[in-house]
């Protein structure tokens, strides 16, 4: 069944588009009619089109594979960053770093430096320091938080892209493009859909439906990561469950050779004592 519906999606505002001048043609099929110059967007393709990205990102976080989230937007930052935390997934939302993506080692050199100032910050040798260096120490590692923060533990390119304004972060979206990762994307009438892998017609402006759309699918990613915790769990129990059954064939295997040799003990012991009375005799 679709993850939300019509009216849901009309009360937050999602159909809103922009105006008719300032439309991009591309977007044609998921306008439905332009009203007081303003165009509305489709919301049944919507549902079906926000349906179809939350079950993708819902496999990606089962695999155990991350998603990115970019949006900087000054509207969409604080609720992104909000929804986003509480599933794990890395965000970025307030500067694009430029060559974040094609130029992933540069930026984990960052993020590594940015732990190593931590360090320093936590041990011995922070007393020694002057009063100033520790304040540009501060200053540059809050700078570091600010941008890199919410990345520090991706490792690894992420396995998807998932943006809120594709004209806003069309350099993220380029950078994602050029290296074949797939992009989820909430795409207003002004925006060009095309080269975006999972287009989700939307009103990318107003709070409330970025609220919407990125809660539904944060609520897709964290049953994908339940799904995977449960099928870890489900694995681990089999696992002991054969490790178990092993000990114990391997116990009665012992014990049968040993009711054996017992046997063959007793047969010598027998077959000694009836040649001893045949001797007596």
């Amino acid at each position: 069944m679709p993850r939300t519906n019509f009216q849901e999606l009309l009360d937050a505002g999602v159909h809103f588009g922009h105006l008719k001048r300032k439309w991009n043609p591309a977007m044609a099929p998921y306008i439905f009619m332009e009203k007081s110059g303003i165009h509305i967007i489709d919301l049944q393709k919507t549902v079906v089109k926000l349906d179809e990205a939350a079950s993708a990102m819902k496999q990606i976080a089962k695999s155990g594979r991350r998603i990115l989230f970019v949006a900087t937007k000054k509207q969409a930052k604080e609720l992104v960053a909000e929804e986003v935390a509480k599933v794990g997934m890395p965000y970025i939302v307030e500067r694009w770093p430029g060559g974040m993506l094609t130029n992933f080692p540069t930026i984990r050199k960052s993020v590594k430096k940015m732990i190593s100032v931590d360090k320093l910050m936590k041990g011995s040798n922070w007393d020694s320091l002057s009063k100033r260096e520790k304040l540009q120490i501060t200053r540059q590692r809050a700078k570091q938080e600010k941008v890199l923060g919410s990345i520090s533990d991706l490792s690894r390119l992420p396995a998807a892209l998932f943006v809120v304004d594709v004209l806003k972060e069309k350099i993220a979206v380029h950078e994602a493009q050029r290296l074949g990762i797939p992009v989820f994307a909430m795409v207003d009438t002004n925006s060009n859909p095309e080269g975006i892998d999972f287009v989700i017609p939307s009103n990318d402006d107003a709070s409330q439906s970025i609220r919407l759309i990125v809660h539904i699918v944060c609520g897709a990613i964290d049953e994908g990561l339940t799904e995977r915790k449960a099928e870890k769990e489900k694995e681990d129990t089999e696992a002991a469950a054969r490790k178990e059954r092993k000990r114990n064939a391997s116990a009665k295997k012992s014990d049968d050779k040993n009711k054996v040799k017992e046997d063959k003990s007793e047969k010598n012991e027998k077959e000694d004592n009836d040649n001893d009375n045949d001797n007596q005799e």
